[in-house]
């Protein structure tokens, strides 16, 4: 059925179609104005021949034409001019899209660089950057985002729904950074090629500019962002100025073709039968094709994704189930097309939200985190006028280590814009067992995203699971339906849902955290800024509730929950929470092996210290303590998350760790999660990384070492060590898996 889906819906949309002493510059051209009420427009400038991407702005454009100055203020004083200036350039010849920047610097000395390898969330968070931003299709609802540091470092990502940011987006750029006597400089190219744009030849596009100095935690852009949204404002393309004057080439085949080799050899002690040093030869191919240049097939054939990152472990001391983010570069690009009901897809904090995700990536070619053969699929993403489509069919293979049955995973994606930042849409996900010839889960609902002004967003759906096993039911309990409110200002925030969830609601496609379930929820968030500009920089007060029941009405959680917390001028920040839980145990709940909580109603309260250091920080972590009641005893937790101390500009390490120490009528034990990550950048595209992970909980050891090389634009080499050691035994570590990868690709563009 899923291929028919997938099939029948293709057609039916194919037939619906400054301060500071600056050189003297001979100016020609303006390429910038601001009207009366503040918006921006700014005019691209053609280029006959093509800029050379080194970081030295010496060439005929920067002397001829006038930069977009002006930078505003969004942190700290909101609406102010920034207090060093910065010049930005837009320009395209037949090919490219070039941005450049000159970063005045009074104070190079206390510049913040020190994150090298591309998409790190150390450059983002932690150094001087620049960041520009295009919304191509000028619909103020997504937008692409590149970020670039002093010493070359990139990442880049989409905005979908306005909102919502996938930062896995890895599109084909080029980019260098410079310094001058006086500041820092980028130049960045783009080809038309790595982008999707409407179908006209003279393009309008959405267009902003950032640039954030950490040493006064300052943030500035060309176009004004409210100081509600921060740094994260700028990607949304509501705030975006207008650009005129990008001409796009004739549309070609636009053809990618990426091939791979890899070679492995695997130990596996805990296998049935035990492998020892086996070795295997793999082939296979990935293509991308621009059916339009809004709408992009890609197929893949013999998919391999033996290059990814392993998982970072958590330790999990509730009844439900963990999220883990997707990493495969094949299900990234675009991968907030198939979001639903307002609910995120593919990051980690996606599964921080009771409310169901209907396309989870994961559940394809994964299997209690061991891979499953991959045949082959495709998928088609992009827009047709309003309509966003996601369409994606996948076949794999049988499950060698269990003989599950090959199966066949099939989704559809559809969303129609209206109004101005509005949208409705629909979804159907089908997973069909090859073996069984028949229908196995069948997920399909309807969705609506709804932003009024600049904060406020409502969020609403319905959605309903079918499967062999399950007659529909008309009681509900194979449905799930969801309204929510939002509303984030800078002084004042507000959110109020009401989720439920069926007993019975169980799509094979996408992940539920907690079902049977009846959830309301209600927050609000007062947090005002001082009048004298001091050391701190803003309050924040918070008050939440929440109540879930079950299906049949029986409450079953509550928490009550206040929380103060100071943000300081220097990026710091420090809370104090107090919450108080009410959890009933309709069954017996394994805490931990040997101890098991019995069937009650339990309360308990928490108090937490939370201090966030600034990650501009020559070491900085986010540290907390916690200490309450549980259940029937008592918790004490100390966690060091997202810790980091840059030893060089090409070396760093990135420690975690979490402490649980638990005490219970029937029984206490304790937990240990300690992780470590060191980083070796040799350029702005070659790394080599090790992570190193120990559970008490799995009694395990991990290791996971990777080299990545981008030796040309989009063209790959990785050599993958992973070692992963069983620690319950006495004496040293004994091994339960091993595996050493070599894998290269190679990126043709036709």
């Amino acid at each position: 059925m899923g291929v028919h889906l997938v099939a029948v819906l293709a057609l039916v949309l194919a037939l619906a179609s400054p301060a500071l002493a600056q050189p003297e510059v001979v100016v020609q051209r303006d390429a910038a104005s601001r009207d009366a009420d503040g918006k921006v427009t700014i005019r691209a400038v053609r280029l006959e021949t093509a800029l050379k991407i080194d970081g030295v702005l010496d060439e005929a454009l920067y002397r001829d034409t006038r930069p977009v100055s002006q930078f505003i203020q969004v942190e700290p004083e909101a609406g102010r001019a920034a207090t060093e200036p910065t010049d930005v350039w837009v320009a395209f010849d037949a090919d490219r899209v070039y941005v450049s920047f000159r970063a005045w610097d009074s104070q190079m000395d206390r510049l913040v660089a020190t994150e090298m390898r591309r998409d790190n969330g150390a450059i983002w968070s932690g150094n001087d950057i620049v960041v520009f931003v295009f919304d191509t299709f000028n619909d103020r609802r997504s937008s692409l985002s590149f970020t670039i540091n002093p010493l070359g470092g990139r990442s880049d990502g989409q905005v979908i729904n306005d909102r919502q940011f996938n930062p896995d987006w890895n599109p084909v750029w080029n980019v260098r950074s410079g310094r001058f006597d006086g500041g820092w400089t980028v130049e960045a190219s783009l080809p038309f090629k790595s982008l999707r744009y409407g179908p006209s030849r003279e393009q309008v596009w959405g267009f902003n500019a950032m640039r954030v100095k950490r040493s006064r935690n300052e943030i500035s852009t060309v176009s004004r962002v409210p100081p509600a949204q921060g740094q994260q404002g700028v990607e949304q393309p509501i705030f975006a100025a207008t650009l005129l004057g990008i001409e796009a080439p004739q549309s070609g085949r636009n053809l990618d073709v990426k091939p791979y080799v890899t070679t492995n050899m695997i130990t596996d002690m805990v296998a049935t039968p035990q492998r020892v040093n086996d070795g295997s030869t793999a082939f296979g191919i990935d293509a991308k094709y621009s059916v339009t240049r809004n709408l992009t097939a890609d197929f893949t054939y013999n998919t391999d994704f033996a290059q990814v990152e392993a998982d970072q472990q958590q330790v999990n001391l509730t009844r439900f189930s963990l999220f883990f983010p997707e990493k495969r570069e094949f299900f990234l690009e675009n991968a907030g097309i198939f979001s639903f009901g307002g609910v995120a897809v593919g990051s980690l904090n996606s599964g921080t939200s009771d409310a169901p995700i209907l396309f989870y990536s994961r559940q394809i070619g994964l299997n209690d985190g061991r891979q499953v053969p991959i045949r082959g699929g495709g998928r088609l993403t992009g827009r047709a006028g309003r309509y966003t489509i996601g369409l994606l069919n996948i076949q794999t293979d049988v499950d060698p280590l269990n003989g599950a049955p090959a199966a066949n995973y099939a989704v559809a994606r559809i969303r129609r814009d209206f109004l101005r930042r509005s949208s409705i849409g629909v979804v159907a996900t089908n997973r069909s067992s090859v073996l069984a010839g028949r229908e196995a889960n069948v997920a399909y609902g309807v969705d609506g995203t709804f932003a009024f002004f600049q904060n406020l967003q409502v969020n609403t759906y319905w959605a309903q699971t079918r499967g062999d096993l399950r007659a529909v039911q008309g009681d509900g309990r194979n449905t799930s339906y969801r309204g929510q409110l939002v509303y984030l200002g800078d002084r004042y925030g507000v959110e109020a849902e009401h989720l439920a969830i069926g007993n019975q609601f169980d799509p094979h496609v996408g992940f539920v955290r907690r079902a049977d379930m009846v959830r309301d929820f209600g927050q609000l968030r007062f947090s005002p800024r001082p009048k004298q500009r001091g050391r701190i920089r803003k309050f924040v007060y918070l008050t939440a509730f929440e109540a879930i029941r079950n299906g049949a009405g029986r409450l079953d959680t509550e928490r009550r929950v206040g929380e103060t917390a100071l943000e300081f001028q220097n990026a710091d920040r420090v809370s104090l929470n107090y919450t108080r839980s009410f959890e009933r145990l309709p069954l017996p709940f394994q805490i931990s092996r040997g101890i098991t909580l019995p069937v009650g109603v339990y309360q308990f309260d928490t108090w937490k210290v939370n201090y966030n250091m600034g990650q501009q920080r020559p070491v900085s972590a986010n540290l907390t303590v916690e200490h309450g009641s549980f259940y029937n005893g008592d918790k004490t937790s100390l966690t060091i998350a997202r810790g980091r101390a840059p030893l060089t500009r090409q070396v760093s390490a990135e420690p975690t760790y979490s402490f649980n120490r638990v005490s219970l009528i029937e029984g206490r034990f304790t937990t240990h999660l300690a992780g470590a990550r060191l980083t070796y950048s040799m350029t702005p595209l070659m790394f080599a990384s090790v992570l190193l992970q120990f559970n008490s909980g799995t009694r395990t050891m991990a290791t996971n070492a990777r080299l990545r090389w981008e030796y040309q634009p989009g063209s790959e080499l990785f050599i993958v060590y992973n070692d992963e050691r069983n620690t319950a035994l006495s004496g040293l570590p004994v091994l339960n898996n091993r595996a050493l990868i070599f894998k290269m690709n190679r990126l043709f563009r036709f």
